[in-house]
């Protein structure tokens, strides 16, 4: 199967979680719109297509398959790249978890546009940093404990027992609070040592390793989910 990914050019968002799990399964896959620019998405948005219409990207195209939204892309990407267990309780497992880290996504995109998606940055600046110290101090703890907790019961490796597309979320997500709020995350890296083992450890899959030193992968940056603005970041 040539798998065909849609999302927007210039970041990475939350097309990147697909991406990792293209990347790093050596699927075959064109990133559309970085070879013919956004507008190649447009059929698909005003539903022009004969395939289910997506809301918004990304989405992928797999034969005569059009699937948006994240965990559903990678709720059907996973058996056929084998990146979810065969048993069909861990694959819900999977899919709930990827649910979760897609509420966190949420929660960081909102905190930098806590009032509407329309408006800049700067014209909701007091409202972001309210809306930041809230992520920084209870929902970050709450979201990243659970996750320490769920890969410790996983054993200790990986979250479901075996590598999964989970495992690479997490990783996508560690990376980007990373770049995002590094005084907080460096404050939070030592109550989430099994985290941090996984992140490494995704970074050195051979697959992984060579696309992220690729140009394939775009770097962190202001346009995108996971943004640093040092005024919201602290401790």
């Amino acid at each position: 199967m040539h798998y065909q990914l849609y999302y927007w050019t210039g970041l990475q968002g939350r097309g990147e979680f697909v991406r990792l799990a293209l990347e790093d399964a050596g699927a075959q896959y064109t990133d559309v719109a970085r070879v013919e620019g956004d507008a190649a998405m447009n059929a698909f948005l005003e539903g022009q297509h004969e395939a289910a219409r997506p809301f918004a990207p990304p989405f992928l195209k797999a034969g005569r398959l059009v699937i948006a939204q994240v965990a559903a892309i990678l709720h059907y990407l996973g058996p056929h790249l084998e990146l979810v267990p065969e048993a069909e309780s861990r694959r819900l497992q999977a899919l709930q978890l990827q649910m979760t880290i897609t509420d966190l996504v949420a929660e960081v995109h909102d905190t930098h546009h806590p009032v509407a998606s329309s408006l800049y940055y700067e014209d909701q600046q007091a409202e972001a940093a309210r809306r930041a110290e809230d992520l920084r101090s209870n929902r970050l703890p709450k979201f990243l404990g659970y996750f320490e907790d769920v890969l410790e019961q996983g054993g200790g490796q990986h979250v479901l027992r075996q590598h999964s597309y989970v495992d690479l979320s997490l990783f996508q997500v560690l990376s980007g609070l990373e770049y995002m709020f590094p005084k907080r995350m460096a404050t939070l890296a030592p109550t989430l040592p099994l985290l941090q083992g996984l992140k490494g450890r995704v970074a050195q899959r051979p697959n992984l390793a060579a696309y992220l030193a690729s140009e394939r992968r775009v770097a962190f940056n202001t346009n995108g989910i996971f943004r640093h603005y040092p005024e919201l970041d602290a401790a």
